[in-house]
């Protein structure tokens, strides 16, 4: 009886399997109709391409802005099973994707541009962004501490929103990882300061969590984010580029070990005149310091930021002609590198080439801001009132030209898409003055002259 009953179970349990196994099947089917009707052919498909073209956005699009923060609507927001339909799709799309050229292999520069996640009008602006701009990259930054609030939960409905999106219309990604969540910082740090994890495995679980989520969908990956700064790396060891550099070494095994031709990228250093090793240190004396903890063994491209002030991108430091007319007198009367665009970048490429590397630059941020068609900027941009948007295009275009022929900068990403319509213009909202289209979705000049500027370089590759 026992011997029956067991057999008996067997039976019901091979069943069960079946019929789950079929069940699987048809979900996965229906939700890889649903995703098609909803997205289209993939980007490069006759039907996909959409001439470039300076442009308005839709109608409806600019008719319901509310110069707000957008929110979520309950329509927006997709039920978990809807979630896993997808990402079962993304699987089985993942050879599609990995047929493209691998970013790996290209060998000329490209540009893109960082765009903030919308909660309802996402592919409207990756539409934006490949078919309007007309860039191949863009940049999303993922806030750890937002999308795994405890161990082993994780909110996934930003990347859930963006990502697809962007492989609809056929973009490479890159993703910024920053900001460990509470529960995974270091016993007795100041939490009001963002700050790396107490072990470093966290942070390489979540990252490896979301590059296996998300197959063929994440081309590039930032290693934090301006750690030279203890606003951004928050610990109780202080700024160290050797600890820095130890989970830039143990994230980089985890990735390159599910996907091997992702770029990895390390955190990109902010240029400051401070070099006291407490709130700063200086990104020079940084970098050479995290070259020296063998950063170079760990990264295929060097992250670089350099959000310009109010000089041209090809000026070095010690070479800055006076302008009287400009109100903010940084550049001019305290000479220091970290005011030049040009300077900074040139010397980071020194510096690795000095130490045995090949590897170029990526730099995940640049752009200059302007106070034109704003009531005023936040405190600490005042060198936003010196440049016009004309002379945001100008300083654009020029930095974008230098980088292209310099042969040394792999990627660009310009600072920022859609900041300015998405959160709308506020005293303290730094990002509206950089941002390509405007707080009443206008598109600045800058737009237009990063988009003709890119046509035309992009011609010559074109088979």
């Amino acid at each position: 009886m026992a011997q029956a009953a067991k057999v008996k179970f067997r039976k019901q349990v091979r069943s069960f399997a079946f019929i789950w196994a079929g069940l699987t099947f048809i979900m996965a089917a229906a939700a890889f109709i649903a995703v098609y009707i909803s997205f289209g052919p993939l980007a490069g498909s006759p039907t996909s391409n959409v001439a470039l073209r300076s442009v308005s956005l839709p109608t409806e699009m600019a008719a319901s802005n509310t110069a707000a923060t957008l929110q979520p609507t309950t329509a927006a927001i997709a039920p978990t099973a809807t979630l896993a339909a997808e990402a079962m799709v993304a699987q089985a799309n993942t050879q599609l994707i990995l047929a493209t050229t691998r970013p790996l292999d290209v060998d000329h520069f490209e540009m893109g541009t960082q765009v903030q996640v919308s909660y309802d009008r996402m592919d409207e602006w990756t539409n934006v962004a490949a078919n309007q701009l007309g860039v191949p990259w863009v940049k999303m930054q993922v806030r750890w501490e937002n999308m795994e609030t405890a161990p082993d939960q994780y909110d996934w409905f930003e990347t859930d929103t963006f990502l697809p999106s962007a492989r609809a219309q056929g973009m490479n990604v890159l993703v910024s990882v920053v900001t460990a969540p509470e529960w995974a910082r270091e016993p007795g740090v100041d939490i009001s300061q963002h700050g790396p994890p107490a072990d470093y495995a966290d942070y390489v679980d979540f990252v490896t969590a979301m590059v296996e989520r998300y197959p063929g969908m994440i081309q590039a990956v930032e290693i934090w984010n301006e750690q030279n700064l203890d606003r951004e790396w928050t610990s109780v060891n202080g700024l160290s580029a050797e600890n820095y550099v130890e989970l830039l070494r143990q994230t980089y095994n985890g990735v390159k070990a599910i996907d091997p031709n992702i770029i990895m990228v390390s955190g990109a250093l902010s240029p400051t005149g401070v070099s006291d090793g407490v709130m700063a240190w200086d990104d020079f004396v940084y970098m050479d310091q995290m070259i020296a903890a063998g950063m170079l063994e760990v990264v295929d491209c060097i992250g670089a930021h350099h959000n310009g002030y109010n000089i041209s991108p090809t000026v070095r430091w010690d070479q800055v002609e006076n302008d009287p007319t400009a109100s903010f007198r940084g550049p001019f009367d305290n000479p220091h590198h970290s005011w030049s665009f040009r300077s900074t970048l040139e010397t980071y490429i020194n510096k690795v080439r000095m130490a045995g590397g090949d590897q170029d630059l990526c730099v995940t941020e640049f752009g200059w801001a302007t106070a034109d068609g704003l009531a005023g900027v936040p405190q600490g941009l005042d060198f936003a009132y010196d440049n016009t948007e004309a002379e945001q295009a100008q300083f654009t275009v020029e930095a974008l030209d230098w980088m292209s022929k310099l042969g040394d900068v792999r990627l660009a990403f310009l600072w920022n898409l859609n900041y300015g319509p998405q959160a709308g213009w506020s005293p303290d909202n730094e990002n509206v003055s950089y941002s390509l289209i405007g707080p009443n979705f206008d598109f600045r000049e800058a737009f237009d002259a990063a988009r003709d500027w890119n046509a035309a370089y992009e011609q010559q590759f074109e088979t």
